[in-house]
């Protein structure tokens, strides 16, 4: 029979040669008894002689991980299936941002330092800005050939604050709004606190079906559809050209307007918005959070002229200004092509990150786009999305499970969504492959050893 120290050396040895990397999950011990051809007894002494040698750590309920080689064998160095400076990996939140973001950003804000030109940029602005923010949000929102009128464009403090103005003064409290099945949570957050019923909307591989918007409508009237038809959060489904339009058709039809949010939109520029093909009837919603950076909280809404009114006064009477600082700083950074350069940096930096997902979890069943800054991942059974939630948090990193976007009573797909933006590209690829190394695994798995 062979002896525990030599077993525990022929591991060590592959965690020094690289054969087993830092991060790498052990088998269960009973896995790696049968596996060496030893005793369950004599597998827990290689165990607890790999970590004495602080070459791996064990955690209960999750496993026996290979720790990062240091200077010091004995050190506390955690296994890389923990960040390694102890916080947490959020796949949660999604903010691009990119290296030479803070560079460009500062270049411009130059001219803002001086006392005339600050003074005037903290006095207080309304809904509809001034002229010139105007022409440059236009500039910014233009894509696909549309560039919208100017004087239709309201400024709200950020993009969720623009959403809930614009549900708020389309749809009444009690009534419908229609949205596709798997939805942005803000807009279920804003309906349940306005008292709105969610009328869920079929999709399939093209996005919304338009045939779905008239069936609810005539089972009971809807007051407006919100919708993504670019990159859409989560699934980072595209909604082909005809399928736009055949929605604006049926929108046009039934006199529905659309609360069309281009959030994540500007990765796909080169296509225009439902607000080229229905302007009458569409609100479009967009902000410079994810575009240009998180902290600059500018929001949005082309409105038609018909609707402009009661989404400034809703804009207005739930504190929704925004702020003469972000206007005049959005402006400047428009007009100096700054924000058309971090664009371009982020269309590239999302493919990148693309490559990083799809080289991780090769093998899953993953739906996104190559210039999406986020991916939906099926999971594979016996795995459940709450159960895989619970998981991956227990390994430092933050995933959304399908739960968050599903409306209505439908039972919500086993599935999470993964932000891919937030973290470093070594972090996010180091945090993919321990979630792909969890999914390989079962529940059971996690607490067998």
């Amino acid at each position: 029979m062979r002896d525990y120290q030599s077993v525990a050396d022929a591991v060590a040895g592959e965690i020094r040669s690289g054969a087993l990397r830092p991060g790498d999950r052990l088998p269960p011990q009973r896995e790696f008894a049968r596996r060496h051809g030893i005793a369950n007894s004599t597998a827990t002494r290689v165990y607890r002689e790999l970590a004495r040698r602080g070459l791996t750590v064990g955690e209960v309920g999750r496993g026996t991980f290979v720790r990062a080689l240091s200077a010091d064998p004995a050190g506390s160095a955690p296994a890389l299936t923990e960040p390694a400076d102890g916080r947490r990996v959020d796949l949660e939140l999604n903010y691009p941002v990119v290296p030479e973001q803070s560079a460009l950003l500062a270049e411009s804000l130059g001219g803002l330092l001086r006392p005339d030109a600050l003074g005037s940029a903290l006095r207080p602005v309304g809904t509809s800005g001034f002229p010139a923010a105007r022409e440059s949000a236009a500039d910014t929102l233009a894509r696909g050939g549309w560039r919208p009128d100017p004087a239709r464009i309201l400024f709200a403090g950020n993009g969720r604050q623009a959403i809930s103005a614009a549900v708020t003064a389309l749809v009444p409290p009690g009534a419908r709004l229609g949205v596709e099945e798997l939805t942005y949570p803000v807009v279920k957050a804003v309906a349940a606190r306005l008292g709105i019923t969610l009328v869920p909307l079929a999709m399939d591989d093209a996005g919304l079906v338009p045939q779905a918007v008239q069936e609810a409508h005539t089972a009971a009237p809807l007051h407006a559809v919100y919708v993504q038809p670019r990159l859409h959060n989560p699934l980072s489904l595209t909604m082909p050209a005809e399928r736009v339009e055949r929605l604006a058709e049926v929108l046009l039809a039934l006199g529905i307007p659309a609360i069309e949010d281009t959030i994540w939109a500007f990765l796909r520029d080169e296509l225009p918005p439902l607000a080229a093909y229905a302007p009458e009837l569409t609100v479009l919603i967009d902000s410079l959070s994810k575009r240009v950076a998180p902290g600059l909280t500018l929001g949005f809404a082309v409105a038609p002229g018909a609707l402009a009114g009661g989404i400034a006064s809703a804009l207005r009477s739930g504190g929704c200004t925004p702020g003469r600082f972000a206007l005049e700083v959005a402006h400047r950074w428009q007009q100096d092509g700054t924000v058309k350069a971090l664009v371009a940096a982020k269309q590239k930096e999302a493919a990148v990150r693309q490559e990083i997902a799809a080289r991780q979890l090769a093998g899953f069943a993953v739906r996104s786009d190559p210039r999406s800054f986020h991916c939906w991942w099926q999971l594979p059974r016996p795995w459940r999305a709450d159960t895989f939630v619970a998981a991956a948090a227990r390994h430092g990193i933050g995933v959304v499970p399908a739960a968050a976007f599903t409306v209505g009573p439908h039972h919500s797909p086993n599935a999470v969504r993964l932000g891919l933006a937030t973290p470093a590209p070594e972090t996010l690829s180091r945090a993919l492959g321990t979630l792909a190394e969890l999914a390989r695994s079962t529940p059971e798995d996690l607490v067998a050893d």
